[in-house]
């Protein structure tokens, strides 16, 4: 691919080439992209004292689980029908929704009230995600979008570590309910702000809705996430319960693809995989992200409660450094893409350095620094800085911007599943180990004495006697650091796959494309796109 002429350099859009009120639009766009993103773990701190206060501690796992499989499901649908009707209408109405959510959530008295709360949040958090950043892509030429997708990488960075803190804040000072009240004013804002200031090309009148794929798609996440959550926790592995949930995932993931195949208006259209970028890019993400950083982020942060004695807020403090790595990687990264029109090396390097990451964590043992382990996760920030937005620009570069919706959530819906899939293989590894440990280390006596692996607490833990303290820490980390080195195995691959990734440079402006032409020009499109 021969670099840009003199003329098409000249030609560069800057900022003053941005639609008028685009800074305070974006602003809006990503204090509602804060909030979609923030719900996802902002209860994780509070849910001791919400489920003591409703009375529901069978049911805790639903409060988070809920809005995940609801967002999970809602990004395709909001994706496909952003391209098809436009984005205006459906980012407000996600902004409706989630708030809606948020009501029901703070209001509730008991945890049916709260779990139905959570999933009407997921509902409409799922469409900001995703809205947002199509709006954007919308919006602003690829060149100098890379500038705008770098943020949106740093709120979701931002949004895993200041969730639980914040959770914690407001449960210990006011009231857990003040999780769900603080999204009225800040919603209601942007809410204000996308009404005066968003203006969208209008799309189609009227579309053919796939009512089949989404009720097979629904199907699937949910049965997914089931096996995700109960397996190994709620029910054995092969507990009939859970083998009748993966069968039925399965048959559900078989019939939405056909069913994909025939729709006039499919949901996930099947022509996304026709493009290589679309595909190697989602399977890097999926890997590299969805696995690599949420593993590490569920998992790490309850290791230093235990391994160190350190406090939920000060464990949660001590993934600071990741965050300060992944603004430190990703808005340079979106500035000189922006340059250049290349983004090829960043996932490169970026994945490169996420599984030295996981090396290095595999390493760790009960005598090593705090500073060390801190070291590390600003180490995983850096590289996931270089990795998550960049592909997703990446992604929309390879597609018309009438399809960038479609293109986006698909991308984010994968990555989303491997999230959830690779966390609970993760936990069920891990639960396994950490019993092996236990029984290898201690008297039969002594293990149930302990009772439950699952109950273990680090306040459990640390109210032990001396002996007895260091055997069970030293069992967990045990269990825990030499499954890192596995995820590094897993991570190599993505980081072959980034090698192999096509790079299509960025188009100096948007061109919108007629959405019933969009399969051929995917074809057409491809030639480039395979280039590098």
């Amino acid at each position: 691919m021969t670099d840009p002429s003199p003329t098409a350099q000249a030609e560069q859009p800057d900022s003053s080439a941005l639609p008028p009120r685009f800074g305070l639009l974006f602003a809006s766009l990503m204090t509602t992209m804060l909030l979609a993103s923030l719900d996802q773990t902002i209860v994780s701190t509070a849910l001791p004292t919400v489920v003591g206060e409703l009375n529901g501690l069978n049911h805790m796992a639903w409060v988070t689980t809920a809005y995940i499989m609801a967002a999970t499901i809602g990004m395709p649908v909001y994706g496909r029908f952003g391209d098809l009707l436009g984005r205006k209408a459906l980012l407000l109405s996600g902004i409706g929704i989630f708030l809606a959510g948020s009501v029901i959530a703070g209001s509730a008295t008991n945890m049916t009230m709260l779990i139905i709360g959570r999933a009407v949040q997921g509902l409409g958090g799922g469409g900001l995600m995703i809205t947002s950043q199509a709006i954007v892509a919308e919006l602003v030429p690829p060149r100098e979008r890379a500038r705008f997708m770098a943020p949106i990488g740093a709120v979701f960075g931002l949004s895993a570590v200041a969730g639980p803190l914040l959770g914690g804040y407001f449960t210990d000072t006011v009231s857990w309910r003040w999780c769900f009240w603080i999204n009225l004013p800040v919603g209601a804002a942007a809410f204000a702000v996308a009404t005066f200031a968003l203006r969208t090309p209008r799309k189609r009148v009227k579309v053919t809705i796939d009512y089949l794929g989404i009720t097979l798609m629904a199907v699937a996440v949910a049965a997914t996430v089931l096996v995700a959550d109960w397996g190994g926790n709620a029910y054995g592995w092969t507990d009939p319960v859970v083998l009748a949930l993966a069968a039925g995932a399965v048959a559900a993931w078989v019939l939405f693809f056909f069913s994909q195949s025939r729709a006039a208006e499919p949901i996930v259209p099947l022509w996304l995989f026709r493009s290589r970028i679309f595909n190697i890019a989602t399977l890097v993400s999926l890997i590299v992200v969805g696995i690599g950083m949420f593993v590490v982020v569920a998992y790490l942060p309850t290791y230093l409660q235990m391994v160190y004695g350190v406090s939920a807020t000060e464990s949660g403090l001590l993934l600071v450094p990741m965050v300060i790595g992944l603004m430190g990687t990703v808005i340079p990264s979106g500035v000189l893409i922006s340059r250049t029109g290349r983004y090829k090396i960043y996932p490169i390097i970026g994945s490169l350095l996420v599984t030295l990451t996981a090396v290095l964590l595999s390493t760790m043992d009960v005598d090593t620094p705090v500073a060390v382990v801190s070291g590390y996760t600003f180490l995983l920030g850096a590289g996931v800085g270089l990795v998550m937005q960049n592909l997703v620009l990446a992604v929309q570069n390879a597609f018309p911007t009438g399809e960038v919706g479609t293109a986006t959530s698909s991308n984010n819906f994968f990555r989303e599943i491997g999230a959830t899939i690779g966390t609970a293989v993760v936990g069920a590894a891990f639960a396994q180990r950490l019993t092996d440990q236990l029984s290898a280390r201690l008297s039969s006596g002594s293990v149930s004495g302990l009772g439950d692996t699952n109950s273990l607490t680090p306040s459990l833990v640390h109210s032990l006697p001396e002996r007895l303290q260091d055997s069970v820490i030293d069992a967990y980390q045990q269990a825990l650091t030499p499954i890192f080195g596995y995820l590094a195995a897993l991570l190599a691959v993505g980081f072959v796959l980034a090698f192999l990734l096509p790079e299509k440079e960025l188009a100096l402006t948007n061109t919108d494309t007629d959405v019933s032409a969009v399969p051929r020009q995917v074809q057409t499109g491809e030639k480039t796109a395979g280039s590098t």
